[in-house]
């Protein structure tokens, strides 16, 4: 038995379409009926012009492929938000004092936009990711982008890696660094190159622009010299608001 919705659907639409064809274009008397190799999909005898009809098996191909597709993002969905695919990493250790995440997960793909490594983070930054992507990333690159160049995402260490330093929010997976931007043509824009471009640093001040704010702090290439060639992003919350250099 048929049970799915999307499929009997399909399957009443191409019942009308036949059904007003056959009213339409009436089988002359005599006609022979249609062979068992026709590529219609019913029994009956219908007239030439019922060959432009869909055939059954092609109406129902894109119901089921979107049906399949969906499955695989539902299952891969993550943090309540099926825009935000990868998998649950749970309690993460951190081998320095303060450094660890609770509730972590490991991000594949953000809003249809794939991670050049697989990131792990908390569900905050995920959600503030994604935010990014939707309203900042994707207007500036007119929804070109396909892919994010991952520098750095959880990692167990001092800010900047100095001695004695405070942990970085890398360290408690609330941070995450971008390098580049994958465009559908196979362009990389990065951060390095494209920041001394006319046409992409304008673009790139917009991204960096629309981080702060769904991002506590958002560095680069004006911060310092650690941050030539990335944009660091991150969701520790400051008393006088984002810090965005």
């Amino acid at each position: 038995m048929i049970r799915s919705a999307g499929v009997v659907a399909a399957w009443s639409i191409a019942m009308a379409l036949s059904a007003a064809n056959v009213q339409a274009n009436p089988v002359e008397e005599g006609a022979a009926p249609i062979s068992a190799g026709h590529r219609s999909s019913f029994m009956w005898a219908l007239p030439a012009q019922a060959e432009a009809i869909t055939p059954l098996p092609d109406l129902l191909e894109p119901v089921l492929f979107g049906k399949r597709k969906r499955k695989r993002q539902e299952k891969a969905a993550i943090c309540g938000d099926l825009d935000i695919q990868g998998e649950n990493v749970g309690a993460v250790p951190g081998r320095l004092n303060g450094c660890g995440a609770q509730d972590a997960v490991r991000i594949s793909a953000i809003s249809g936009v794939s991670l050049s490594q697989h990131s792990v983070m908390t569900c905050e930054t995920a959600q503030a990711l994604k935010h990014w992507v939707d309203k900042g990333v994707q207007p500036a690159f007119r929804k070109d982008v396909v892919g994010l160049r991952v520098a750095a995402h959880y990692s167990c260490r001092t800010r900047n890696n100095r001695p004695g330093a405070k942990i970085s929010e890398h360290g408690r997976g609330k941070a995450i660094d971008i390098s580049g931007f994958i465009l559908k043509n196979g362009d990389v824009v990065t951060v390095l190159e494209g920041w001394k471009r006319r046409k992409t640093r304008k673009q790139l001040e917009q991204v960096w622009k629309s981080a702060c704010g769904p991002f506590g702090t958002v560095l680069g290439p004006r911060a310092d010299r650690y941050h030539q060639d990335h944009f660091h992003l991150d969701t520790a919350r400051h008393r006088g608001g984002p810090y965005c250099r």
